[in-house]
């Protein structure tokens, strides 16, 4: 079997500019970030269908080459390589679980979840002390897919007691933004609509957190269903032909004939 050294070796080899690959020698670290991310999505969309490893195995890789793509251009570059990027996680990891590598102790999930947080508090007050931000939300990354990212900040609001209690509170302000969202949608105010509808999804993600649920990964879900549904529709009539009431006849049926287990 091949090893990590033969896929440095590999990316080395693409990368040469005497008879490399003309498409690898003209990336950047840029011009390769949205093929990281469709990697990295797809590498979701395997684990979320569950049965295919074959596939899962070979999507993981894909991703492991666009790591080891950013370290060969890196190098080239004399920042840094492969090496250093193993190395840096490593220390990490280590420095972050002292209940595992050092002589702390935790006592349950929630007790690790805490202590994870204050070291990376820890860091975050390192880093300012260097000049650099140490608020609570700041190092929390602005490309990640909205949801996510509403969901993380709620998490890490959550630690210095920023948050309801239980989910009935998120119900009864979900309801305050929808009943907001109306208002605003009386007024005809488009700027105040598209505030009230980021409040009403922000909420969204909250209630989903308090009940345990990955927001992301839920609206994948039910894009995935809507998906398969519609397609459903699509196999057993023209849909441009049918009136309100036949489409949601053919929705309902769509449903029952296409339902997860």
């Amino acid at each position: 079997m091949y090893t990590i050294d033969d896929l440095l070796n590999v990316m080395a080899r693409l990368r040469d500019p005497d008879g490399g690959c003309p498409w690898d020698l003209a990336q950047s670290l840029k011009s390769i970030v949205p093929h990281t991310l469709e990697e990295a999505y797809e590498v979701a969309e395997t684990i979320e269908r569950g049965d295919d490893m074959d596939a899962l195995c070979n999507e993981l890789g894909d991703l492991l080459f666009q790591i080891v793509f950013y370290a060969r251009i890196a190098e080239e570059e004399g920042d840094f390589a492969f090496g250093d990027v193993v190395d840096a996680i490593c220390r990490k990891l280590i420095r972050r679980h002292p209940h595992v590598f050092a002589d702390e102790q935790v006592t349950d999930v929630a007790d690790q979840t805490r202590q994870w947080e204050a070291h990376k508090q820890k860091e975050r007050e390192q880093k300012s002390s260097q000049g650099k931000p140490a608020g609570l939300l700041d190092d929390i990354c602005l490309g990640l897919p909205a949801l996510s990212r509403a969901q993380k900040i709620q998490r890490r609001a959550a630690h210095v007691g920023f948050d309801w209690p239980d989910a009935e509170g998120v119900r009864a302000k979900l309801a305050e933004e929808l009943a907001e969202l109306e208002s605003a949608v009386a007024a005809g105010e488009q700027a105040a609509i598209e505030a009230e509808v980021g409040d009403v999804l922000f909420t969204c993600v909250n209630l989903a957190r308090h009940l345990n649920v990955d927001a992301e990964a839920a609206l994948r879900g039910a894009s995935r269903r809507f998906t398969t549904r519609f397609a459903h529709m699509e196999a057993v009539a023209a849909l441009g032909e049918l009136d309100a009431g036949g489409l949601e006849a053919l929705w309902q049926a769509a449903k029952a004939d296409t339902r997860e287990a």
